[in-house]
């Protein structure tokens, strides 16, 4: 550890432990969520199941909540309920990552950790525009073997080991090991501007070689971020989060989008196809997404609760107490008549305390983190919070609705549609200034901040023959 890393460790635990004096005071702090002690949190990063526990990583600006120098910061937990944050394990504190440590993921083997991400570095140049020159996108290797500190950084890929015809927009390395070979996808732009994936694969982890590309046929934005491909049920999926696409219909309404394709043929080479790319969520907060396998099998999502350069249109108002933005609850995969379904991991069922069977028709004033079950809608139903947030299913329109009627509670947040072609149940995860809603057991998605003025809520379902159930929940443990 040189001194420069020793001298940010330490500003940052002062600044954290200053911090969290004041928590308790603040009116949006989320409470089943996982939020930065103070500053930005964006992407997810790193997510893997490490010696009994789950690691969650995030990116992480502890200096400012509009977010600038990148750090990694740390949670970890048995359970998925009791969590313990551990700081900040990587620092851009070399010369291959001065600008920045971005995104990436986590390979287990061999009782430890290989983490690989982006490394970024800005030149001084008064000519550089820092899209196709002047930044440098290296590939990190870092190694943990006790899931905490950094035994050593090493750069494995700069520019030079990139197809010609890129940008310097090259990261967010994800590694997985498939017939006892590494693979890695990052994503990239082209001097085109068309978004692509990059495949690579080693032998030994440390040493890799370029693959092939993967793209689409048709132009889909002009940058893919935060690549992820897995298996899941004999099905390939990528996914990846494109910038630059413009909205069509109730699709793409978002300044950028999250979701996937699934993949036909062999990937490893140019025999393969890719379907029709699916959001994967419709709200206004949700990028990045990373997925990871756990003991048990389970393919879990975990995505950005927030979206990068959205200030033109919302804010959140968290910037007045010093932190921005939160992880989403994490999610488990499942592929269900050929489409990706979330559903909520059961853990959370274990933070359910009071129960409440809520009649229809019926205005409620409920603390605001909760979970609310709605089962056997067969016509229109409507929910509303604070009699300005509207989450509606027309039946004879096929449409799906997430809307707010007022500027101040959605802090410029306006209307999200998907067309649904039934609405069997709603799920929704409210957690004082954030809403999750799952749809037909995940079949779609929304999730959105928001902002009341006190900590409980006034509730109402107007509906005619639904089953509506609703649980007070209770926060995290965090230490």
């Amino acid at each position: 550890m040189n001194s420069l890393t020793r001298h940010l460790k330490k500003s940052i635990e002062l600044i954290e432990k200053d911090c969290l004096k004041n928590k308790d005071l603040d009116l949006w702090k989320l409470g089943f969520h996982l939020m930065p002690p103070i500053g930005w949190l964006n992407d997810p990063n790193g997510l893997c199941f490490f010696k009994g526990e789950y690691h969650i990583f995030f990116q992480y600006s502890p200096f400012n909540p509009n977010g600038e120098l990148k750090f990694w910061g740390h949670y970890k937990s048995k359970d998925l309920i009791n969590w313990e944050y551990l700081g900040v394990p990587i620092i851009p504190d070399q010369t291959f990552d001065c600008h920045g440590a971005y995104s990436g993921s986590t390979l287990v083997e061999d009782e430890k950790m290989y983490i690989y991400y982006t490394g970024n570095v800005k030149h001084s140049g008064e000519n550089y525009n820092y899209i196709t020159n002047g930044r440098g996108s290296n590939t990190i290797l870092a190694i943990s073997e006790n899931g905490i500190d950094i035994n050593s950084k090493k750069c494995i890929l700069t520019n030079d080991d990139y197809p010609k015809n890129l940008t310097c927009h090259v990261r967010d390395p994800k590694v997985w090991k498939e017939d006892n070979q590494y693979y890695m996808v990052l994503g990239a732009r082209t001097q085109e501007d068309k978004g692509i994936i990059l495949l690579y694969n080693s032998t030994d982890k440390v040493n890799w070689s370029f693959k092939n590309i993967i793209e689409s046929k048709e132009k889909l934005g002009y940058m893919w971020e935060c690549p992820d491909l897995f298996k899941l049920d004999n099905k390939t999926i990528l996914v990846f989060s494109p910038q630059g696409i413009d909205p069509y219909g109730y699709k793409y309404q978002n300044v950028y989008q999250s979701g996937y394709y699934i993949l036909e043929g062999d990937f490893k080479s140019h025999n393969y196809t890719l379907n029709e790319f699916s959001e994967l969520d419709r709200g206004f907060d949700f990028y990045a997404p990373q997925t990871f396998l756990d003991n048990k099998n389970r393919r879990i999502l975990i995505g950005w609760l927030g979206l990068p350069d959205c200030q033109v249109f919302y804010t959140n108002k968290t910037i007045q107490d010093g932190w921005q933005h939160a992880l989403t609850i994490p999610r488990v995969l499942k592929i269900i008549d050929g489409k990706l379904y979330q559903q909520p991991i059961d853990e959370l069922k274990n933070l359910r305390k009071d129960k409440l069977e809520i009649t229809s028709n019926k205005e409620y004033l409920i603390n605001s983190s909760f979970e609310l079950l709605i089962e056997n809608i067969s016509e229109n139903i409507e929910i509303i919070l604070e009699k300005d947030i509207f989450i509606e299913y027309d039946y004879k329109n096929k449409l799906f609705t997430l809307k707010f009627n007022s500027e101040n509670l959605g802090a410029g947040r306006t209307s999200r549609s998907v067309l649904l072609n039934d609405c069997n149940t709603i799920q929704m995860f409210v957690d004082y200034s954030s809403i999750e809603i799952f749809i037909n057991n995940g079949e779609e998605v929304f999730s959105t901040r928001f902002y009341p003025e006190q900590k409980n809520i006034n509730l109402k379902i107007n509906s005619n023959n639904s089953n509506n159930t609703l649980w007070q929940l209770n926060n995290f443990f965090i230490k």
